[in-house]
């Protein structure tokens, strides 16, 4: 069984605790590496600045503590492989909506290949396939 390596470990730690269950399961299925967790402000406008982001701080939600959004791909890194991200971000949405209907969760989650949730992954302005992030609860 997969594990997290310990930096891997320590960005899910700066995750929402919805986003820490979720990942804690996926793991167990499909190896992945964390890449991100929060982003500080210097991170963050390098990010935008890359055009790898779409917002500045304090607008992601990798901003907030603990972050509402992580950043996670296959391991060994495959995120170049657009058939492979989209297994694996379907996988991902798929333990999530599996452990909010057992309440193990509060959260919905989004995911960076569908931001407007309509299973159309071919209509996104940006694509950002290693990113999940949690809907605010209503």
């Amino acid at each position: 069984m997969p594990t997290y390596s310990k930096r891997s470990l320590d960005r899910l730690k700066e995750c929402h605790h919805d986003l820490q269950v979720i990942f804690n399961y996926v793991i167990k299925e499909w190896d992945n590496t964390i890449v991100t967790g929060h982003r500080g402000e210097a991170e963050q406008q390098y990010k935008y600045d890359q055009l790898l982001s779409t917002v500045e701080w304090p607008d992601s939600k990798h901003n907030s503590t603990p972050s509402m959004a992580t950043d996670s791909v296959p391991y060994p890194s495959l995120y170049k492989s657009r058939d492979n991200m989209i297994a694996y971000g379907g996988f991902v949405m798929g333990v999530a909506a599996m452990l909010k209907s057992y309440g193990a969760i509060e959260h919905d989650l989004r995911w960076g290949h569908d931001w407007n949730l309509n299973d159309d992954l071919e209509d996104n302005h940006f694509d950002d396939s290693g990113h999940f992030e949690l809907i605010p609860l209503s």
